[in-house]
């Protein structure tokens, strides 16, 4: 058996080169962090070096994407008696609207991220009957409209793949969806609408 050589002391670091690489070690980890991991995961960039590598936009879509994430988990929570009441609603709905044939119905395609506008031209104190159907996943949207300074919002949604309703303008102007693909799926939606307006448009 043969024992290994014993280190000359002279060759061994010093108390103080020890504290000195330490000291470097923990400043390179904190400037690691602040310029990389910030910007990379938290979207926050106090020296601007994560902009400059383009590790800041990174860090704000995976913001974006958790806090959707915690959105919809809250939305699709399972509430038995909100869902006995819109299944309810939804019943007395759907036979309400058979009784009347749909005016117009437009079919769309979304890939992932893509999003749409859709509205109706009508006057005020107008009435818009609808009903849609999301094909091959959820689809988020807003149906609203604003013009000449007044907005409205008639209703919101997130990781729906349906909806049905009616709504009376309180103005004269476009109303309708702001419809976005926030799945990694394409999805077709058909929409169906009668009620009083002039046109269907598609704004950009």
């Amino acid at each position: 058996m043969h024992n290994a050589p014993k280190p000359n002391l002279e060759d061994l670091p010093t108390k103080a080169q020890l504290r000195r690489s330490s000291i470097v070690a923990g400043i390179g980890a904190v400037a690691i962090g602040v310029m990389v991991y910030m910007p990379a995961e938290l979207g926050k960039d106090p020296t601007g070096v994560g902009t400059l590598l383009g590790l800041t936009e990174m860090g704000e879509i995976k913001q974006q994407l958790a806090a959707e994430a915690a959105a919809d988990a809250e939305l699709h929570t399972p509430d038995q008696s909100s869902s006995l009441i819109n299944d309810l609603m939804g019943l007395f709905v759907s036979t309400a609207y058979a009784e009347e044939a749909w005016t117009d119905e437009i079919t769309f395609v979304l890939d992932p991220g893509a999003y749409i506008e859709i509205k109706a031209t009508m006057e005020e104190g107008a009435t818009l009957y609808y009903s849609w159907v999301a094909d091959g996943g959820r689809i988020n949207f807003d149906l609203h409209a604003h013009a000449d300074g007044q907005t409205v919002t008639y209703e919101k949604g997130r990781g729906k793949t349906e909806g049905e309703g009616s709504f009376e303008t309180p103005f004269a102007g476009n109303h309708g969806w702001f419809w976005r693909n926030r799945d990694k799926s394409e999805v077709t939606v058909k929409l169906q609408l009668r009620g009083d307006y002039s046109a269907i448009v598609q704004e950009e």
